[in-house]
């Protein structure tokens, strides 16, 4: 069974970005075809780049204080000791 419990608040905060990041992504498509020059293509990829590692910061935060403490309480600690290595190797 997998966690995706999130509380309101970080589920608005969630997509909200991510509507963001979508409209970043259409912008730089728009920068693509329309030949603009490479920094500021560049500056858009490292805007969204930025993004999205907001974005995982706010998961992992959730993740962390609401599915691993579950996990924990319940005596999953093995469970959530390897999710959290798990998702420190991703983040590196």
């Amino acid at each position: 069974m997998g966690y995706t419990v999130f509380m309101k608040n970080d589920k608005e905060n969630i997509q909200r970005r991510l509507k963001r990041i979508e409209g970043q992504i259409r912008g730089l498509q728009k920068m693509v075809d329309e030949n603009k020059y490479c920094v500021d293509v560049i500056t858009q990829t490292s805007a969204i780049r930025n993004a999205l590692k907001g974005v995982e910061d706010v998961l992992l935060e959730s993740h962390l204080s609401s599915c691993v403490v579950s996990q924990i309480k319940s005596g999953k600690q093995e469970k959530a000791v390897a999710e959290i290595i798990k998702v420190y190797k991703l983040k590196k």
